[in-house]
Parts: structure tokens; C-alpha cells; sequence
């Protein structure tokens, strides 16, 4: 008997990086979705606003598990407004316990002017450390130059931009086209 997933090419694909800095919490993500070795697409909208405007969301891994992850995330969000984390938490064992939900292959960065969240299906919900993380196949490279840029003067914004530029030259299933969306944020 064999492996079904076996019988198909492996999904690559994703950089989402989350900059806190100077008042503004940024998630930026690559556009590109790989399938082995071809570029499917290369714009594609992985970061994105929800709830009502206020949560800024970005997804690392399959397409349809992460739409399902957001749907459920904004529907905790609903149930819990201005309550990112309790919603995550909430997001995260339902993920980690529910049948159907533990089989979704998908990583998620979120933030809201005061938190910054990676919520995994492990059951983890993480905040970064130095107000950056990255996550995805690019995730690492965008971090470590996330981090070299933090000290500078550049806005969250620009050094965003600046970090997910070096993971694109840097790893082969990250793009230059960027999404970027962006929040005021409480000061820490």
C-alpha cells in the first residue's frame, strides 16, 4: 500500500514575517505557491485584515486548511471581540482536539495593536520574542534579517520589506511580490 500524499508533488511555498516596531505592527507575505519544482502562481494574497478590520492575519502552509483556520479564528473573534489571544487560545484547542481540525496543515502569524501571536496546530499559540517572527519555507531568513534591521532607524514597515526581499533572494519557494498590511499598535 502506498503513501497517498506520496503520489503527488509536495506543496512549498510561503514567507510571512510580523515587525513590531515604533508604534505599527506590520505582517508582510510573498505571493508565490510552488508545487515541487513549478511556480503555480506568483501573486497570491496569503496576509489579509479580519474580524472587523482590527486583526491583521497571515498563513504559512495548504490553501484551503489555512481559509478554514481563518474562518474559524474570525468566528472566535466574533465571539470574543478586542479578545485576540483568549480567541486564539479558544482557535488552538479546538485545532489541537477536534478531529477534522487536526488534520489542517497550517501556520498562522496574527496581531491586533496589542499582541503578536503564531498559532500552530500543535495547540501552540506563541508570542515572539523582539516583536518578530517568521514563519513559512523562507520564515527563518526573513526572521535573521528582521532581527539585523530592528535596531536601525527604518520603520516596521521598511524593514519588513527590507527582510522579506533577503528571504526571497535567498530561498527558491519565496517571491518579491509582496502583500503588506499594517495596524497601529499599542507601544511595549
Amino acid at each position: 500500500m502506498t503513501n497517498q500524499s506520496s503520489q503527488y508533488p509536495h506543496w512549498h511555498g510561503t514567507t510571512i514575517l510580523t515587525v513590531r516596531k515604533g508604534g505599527k505592527v506590520v505582517i508582510a507575505g510573498d505571493g508565490q505557491v510552488s508545487l515541487g519544482q513549478t511556480v503555480i502562481k506568483g501573486n497570491a494574497r496569503k496576509v489579509r485584515t479580519i474580524g472587523k478590520g482590527n486583526v491583521i492575519a497571515g498563513f504559512a502552509g495548504a490553501t484551503a486548511d489555512a481559509f478554514t483556520l481563518l474562518e474559524r479564528l474570525d468566528a472566535k473573534l466574533e465571539q470574543y471581540p478586542e479578545q485576540l489571544m483568549r480567541a486564539c487560545v479558544d482557535l488552538a484547542k479546538d485545532w489541537r482536539t477536534d478531529r477534522y481540525l487536526r488534520r489542517l496543515e497550517a501556520m498562522m502569524i496574527v496581531a491586533d495593536k496589542v499582541n503578536t501571536l503564531v498559532l500552530t496546530g500543535t495547540g501552540d499559540v506563541l508570542e515572539p520574542e523582539h516583536h518578530i517572527m517568521g514563519i513559512g519555507s523562507g520564515g527563518n531568513y526573513a526572521l535573521a534579517a528582521a532581527r539585523a534591521l530592528f535596531e536601525t532607524d527604518m520603520d516596521a514597515e521598511t524593514v519588513a520589506r527590507k527582510a522579506m526581499a533577503i528571504a526571497a533572494d535567498i530561498c527558491v519557494y519565496t517571491n518579491d511580490s509582496l502583500i503588506v498590511e499594517q495596524l497601529d499598535a499599542e507601544q511595549r
